[in-house]
């Protein structure tokens, strides 16, 4: 990213790039600010698996440094001084099929699942350690997931809003433009 803040040149995957990072694969990247807080900087991705691992990484930690809406983007001093990278690569998203949409709590598991809500041309999407950072049940964590969606909260419990679930795997940053470590969901 470093060299697409300087530059603007989107670098490409190294020739003897490992075959699990060709692999087709969803991915978020989370860049959060180590001061003043470790707050949320941006975050953006891809959930369905349509291009390699490290194409997808590639795109999206330069979309979260430079086009998530609800932040200005990232400098090059910014980011080599105080961004930490989250990545999480996704399982294929399922969706849950029920025919009683209050039983949807008990088939999401806190801990594990991410969620995406979809109803009406609106969805949202929440990364599985978004429930463990807050504290949430599943039912705060399906109700979030519909506020983040521009829906009603309780819109997970209406016929015909799809919930689907995925599971992933975190590494992050220790400190900005420093060692990766594999993360567990609910560890700081």
């Amino acid at each position: 990213m470093n060299k697409y803040l300087e530059t603007n040149e989107i670098i490409s995957a190294p020739q003897d790039t490992p075959d699990r990072l060709r692999m087709k694969s969803g991915v978020f990247v989370t860049l959060n600010a180590v001061k003043p807080g470790h707050e949320l900087r941006g975050c953006i991705g891809f959930p369905y698996p349509e291009e390699e691992l490290v194409t997808a990484t590639i795109k999206a930690a330069i979309y979260a440094a430079t086009e998530d809406p609800r932040f200005p983007p990232i400098s090059k001093d910014e980011f080599g001084s105080n961004i930490v990278v989250e990545l999480t690569v996704l399982t294929p998203p399922h969706l849950i099929e029920t025919r009683d949409q209050k039983a949807l709590p008990a088939l999401v598991e806190v801990g594990r699942h991410g969620l995406i809500v979809e109803r009406g041309g609106n969805s949202g999407l929440l990364l599985p350690q978004v429930a463990t950072e807050w504290s949430w049940d599943a039912s705060e964590f399906l109700t979030n997931c519909c506020l983040k969606a521009g829906l009603p909260p309780d819109s997970w419990l209406l016929a015909g809003t799809k919930v689907s679930v995925f599971e992933g795997e975190i590494f992050e940053e220790v400190e900005p433009a420093g060692v990766v470590r594999r993360k567990a969901i609910g560890e700081s």
